[in-house]
């Protein structure tokens, strides 16, 4: 189903030629929408208006809501049409726009989400900010009808009221964003035990994951446990995550069906989603999957990374090789009604012995187990989650097990056959740098982890059409991808989660042109984003359009951030090449940023995934051999069998063997031995002495998978 066919033989607004999805939902609108850009700034100063910004994205439920509401509706139109100048912003296309904005927002208003609502003067200086607004007043929130109107008046009548407030929330919101620690501190080990005493301390101890309600995957938290565990033996730190992960697996949060995680669950039990699927969600988790694996050798943890990589090569490829940003919540203008069940529905498709153990297992009632959000009454209609795991579920049921497990296999290839009829959510089809730089890391990830060919191959393809068609020769980047257009000059997230995509994607295949490019892009990186005078990176270039500030991101959220992934890619590559100033570089990163993080650690942990690595070693491991040799490749394959994140795995194959000591001088004399595959390790700045007999080369690694 092409999701654009509505916007054919109709009346468009200025958004009808963008390429943004979002934008082109709004481009029936009766709102006289402007894109982002020099004609809506030069029309709002000749008419002396001020400018409507809203900023969304096309899978938010309530940026739907608000556009029914209130944008398609002719009143308020008429009003924004009058009396501002409107435009519209997808805040995954321009992430600047949006982190500038959704800052003053969080100032005015002490929150945040989308949509996001601010009124600012032509010379974009905002005045007021706001998230959903409802078209008319109600419980005490001002509507669109009343706030648009007042606006207007104090806009013509009290401007200077305005215009003051404009300049101290500028005031106020980039001295934030600014860096005021010039002693740079240091940091130890004391942060990484405060991380883990704050995520311990909001551990949900009846239903796991952080906190109460919402509870959002937030799956760098648990990357962050699998180290804290390997390096302390800690192992309520191990229970944390496993229990977490095992939450969200058998909880509504995940597809049963088509598999993949929704974007959060709306109650602490993680069964009631909020049903959008966003690919950097999908991609994080593999990443998370792949290393408890790893730890724990729990197949669980790999059949569940499966079936979401599963997902996205099904439905979230697309022909190049790159992938799609998100699928939406709603279809026919309904949340989730593409993913529930009626009782009747179940038994109709499986007959009655099947939908009967379908049924048990997923919690499907007659009445249905799914309420309306406002009434919270019951609908009738289901939404699948189990109790138990698939080896409870095996186990508890004696030699009835497998027969169960057999038929639930069985009944969900129907339902899912079913599904497929349905009118879908629509699908976000743009392509961005770095959520599928995050999923390029994934799919290298678990082919280390499950030795699969097939994950290195759709890695490869990404990365390489990446490199063919969003990447010039001196290393600068494109954001956006889509219908052949490549647009938007990239970001720092951009540059940081393709380094991390690339740098895995060379410890699993060990070609060089990735590491190599790795390198071109953080040299880009260093000369375009680096805070000279304070430490740190800014999360847009020195070459990009100006903004009211220049923001440097530092938090952890949704996903983790582009400082935080930056530091610990530096560390990385430092070890991979020996170069000291990358290490210098990510030290300084980390110490800068020291002072915001210390007294809430827990909203950090991405970052404190890099101060573990920094503080406690890296281990170098070289291997002098061919990639095609038989030793070499069973070495590989047992190094990535175990949970060593500290580690980095340069292979010096007799072809590359120039090239690899241009980049890593250190490697030049580390030598085969015999004419054998040899292992050099290196740990703690010592290096042991080389080995070219498999099993002592084993007892070294599984040494290092036992700190």
């Amino acid at each position: 189903m092409n999701n654009n066919n509505r916007y054919q033989d109709c009346k468009y607004n200025r958004l009808k030629d963008e390429k943004s999805p979002y934008l082109l939902q709004h481009s029936k609108n009766p709102v006289d929408w402007y894109p982002w850009g020099d004609e809506a700034f030069k029309k709002a100063k000749e008419e002396d208006k001020p400018i409507f910004l809203s900023v969304g994205y096309s899978t938010c439920h309530w940026c739907h809501v608000m556009e029914r509401e209130s944008f398609e509706n002719d009143s308020v139109a008429e009003l924004l049409n009058g009396s501002f100048i409107s435009i519209k912003v997808d805040r995954e296309e321009r992430p600047d726009i949006d982190n500038i904005y959704m800052a003053v927002c969080q100032a005015i208003t002490g929150r945040g989400g989308w949509p996001l609502t601010i009124l600012m003067t032509p010379d974009r200086k905002p005045f007021y900010a706001a998230t959903y607004i409802p078209r008319e007043s109600r419980y005490g929130v001002p509507g669109m009808l009343e706030m648009l109107p007042a606006i207007s008046r104090l806009w013509k009548s009290k401007r200077h009221e305005l215009l003051d407030s404009a300049e101290a929330i500028i005031d106020a919101v980039s001295e934030d964003n600014r860096e005021k620690n010039k002693d740079i501190r240091t940091v130890n080990k004391e942060f990484l035990r405060k991380t883990f005493d704050q995520l311990y301390s909001i551990f949900d101890e009846e239903y796991a994951g952080f906190g109460r309600a919402p509870k959002f995957p937030t799956v760098h938290n648990l990357t962050f446990l699998l180290r804290y565990w390997r390096r302390t033996g800690n192992a309520l730190a191990l229970e944390m995550v496993e229990r977490t992960l095992e939450a969200m697996r058998m909880g509504g949060i995940y597809d049963h069906i088509g598999y993949g995680v929704h974007r959060y669950s709306t109650d602490r039990q993680w069964l009631l989603p909020h049903f959008e699927k966003m690919l950097y969600d999908q991609a994080m988790m593999v990443i998370t999957l792949s290393e408890a694996y790893q730890a724990t050798a729990n197949p669980e943890y790999k059949n569940t990374a499966m079936e979401i990589l599963s997902y996205l090569e099904r439905d979230m490829t697309s022909p190049e090789g790159g992938f799609y940003s998100a699928e939406d919540a709603d279809s026919e203008g309904v949340e989730g009604k593409f993913y529930l069940w009626t009782a009747a529905e179940i038994e109709e498709i499986l007959g009655k012995e099947h939908a009967e153990i379908f049924s048990k297992i997923f919690n499907v009632r007659n009445e249905g187990n799914f309420a309306e959000e406002h009434s919270n009454n019951l609908t009738g209609n289901n939404i699948l989650y189990t109790t138990e795991s698939i080896q409870n579920i095996r186990i508890w049921n004696g030699e009835h097990g497998d027969y169960i497990l057999r038929s639930i296999e069985k009944s969900r290839k129907k339902l899912f056959n079913e599904r497929e009829k349905r009118v879908h959510p629509s699908k976000d089809d743009k392509i961005l740098t770095d959520w599928n730089g995050l999923t390029i890391a994934a799919f290298s990830k678990a082919a280390q982890a499950f030795d699969n060919e097939e994950y290195t191959i759709a890695a490869t393809k990404a990365v390489n059409f990446f490199m063919e068609n969003l990447t010039d020769t001196d290393g600068k980047m494109k954001h956006r991808y889509r219908d052949g257009e490549v647009a938007i000059d990239a970001f720092l997230e951009d540059y940081a989660f393709f380094t991390w995509g690339l740098i895995e994607l060379y410890q699993t295949t060990f070609h060089i042109n990735y590491l190599e490019h790795a390198l071109k892009l953080t040299n880009y990186l260093i000369a375009h984003f680096h805070d000279k005078e304070n430490g740190g990176f800014f999360h847009t270039s020195d070459e990009a359009e100006e903004m009211i500030f220049r923001s440097k991101e530092v938090y952890d959220g949704a996903i983790p951030s582009g400082n935080s992934v930056t530091a610990m890619n530096l560390l990385r590559l430092a070890k991979i090449t020996g170069n000291p100033e990358l290490e210098e570089l990510a030290g300084r990163t980390l110490r800068v940023f020291a002072e915001k993080v210390k007294s809430a650690p827990a909203g950090y942990t991405q970052f404190m995934s890099a101060i573990d690595l920094a503080l406690n070693g890296s281990v170098e491991i070289v291997i002098d051999g061919e990639k095609d040799d038989n030793d070499a490749m069973e070495i590989i394959s047992f190094i990535n069998e175990r949970f060593i994140p500290e580690k980095v795995v340069v292979l010096k194959d007799k072809n590359d063997a120039d090239k690899i000591a241009g980049i890593a001088p250190y490697t030049k004399d580390m030598v085969m031995t015999d004419n054998r595959t040899t292992v050099h390790i290196c740990q703690d700045h010592n290096c042991k002495l080389p080995y070219n007999d498999i099993e002592k080369i084993k007892e070294q690694i599984e040494a290092l998978s036992h700190i």
